[in-house]
């Protein structure tokens, strides 16, 4: 169960990681920069960036499913909720910023539309959202990681098997 923990942990913390330094770093900066620079910039960074996120994405939500197969009570529902929050990263992506990585890539080559303002906008939406649930899928897993899941079951029977010495103290 700790590999399966470690993997899904780690995966998810890069997941979020990136998500992260894009949305505080990347982001912001390609409202900063001429608009022939960005949208270059964001086709090449996608080229790259699409197999790496899409890999990542898929580690994380088969190792926090993993985890919630693996294990009982409350560390089963935080592990399988940060499974439900990776896949809602995955299908903002797939479905909110993929297709407007096409359009950018387009634009790239040719020109932005009268209405790219609010196209990039949404991406920037988008992003936020896929970013805010890919770091609270993380605090999920950081729980689980860090916190007391005892089954009652197993605490209780250690009560019982308690010494007469370790009960009179």
């Amino acid at each position: 169960m700790r590999w399966v923990k470690g993997i899904a942990l780690t995966a998810t913390g890069l997941l979020a990681g990136a998500f992260g330094y894009g949305a505080v770093n990347l982001a912001p900066t390609f409202w900063e920069v001429p608009m022939d620079m960005r949208l270059s910039f964001h086709a090449e960074l996608m080229k790259m960036n699409s197999p790496v996120m899409q890999t990542a994405m898929v580690t994380a939500m088969l190792g926090s499913l993993a985890l919630a197969l693996v294990t009982r009570g409350r560390e089963r529902l935080l592990a399988g909720g940060a499974a439900l929050l990776v896949l809602t990263s995955f299908l903002v992506t797939r479905f909110g910023n993929v297709p407007i990585n096409a359009r950018i890539k387009e634009w790239a080559v040719s020109s932005p539309p009268a209405d790219h303002v609010e196209v990039l906008e949404r991406w920037d939406m988008f992003n936020q959202l896929r970013t805010l649930t890919a770091v609270a899928a993380l605090v999920l897993l950081v729980i689980t990681a860090v916190g007391r899941f005892e089954d009652r079951r197993t605490a209780a029977e250690r009560e019982e098997r308690a010494t007469p010495a370790d009960s009179a103290v």
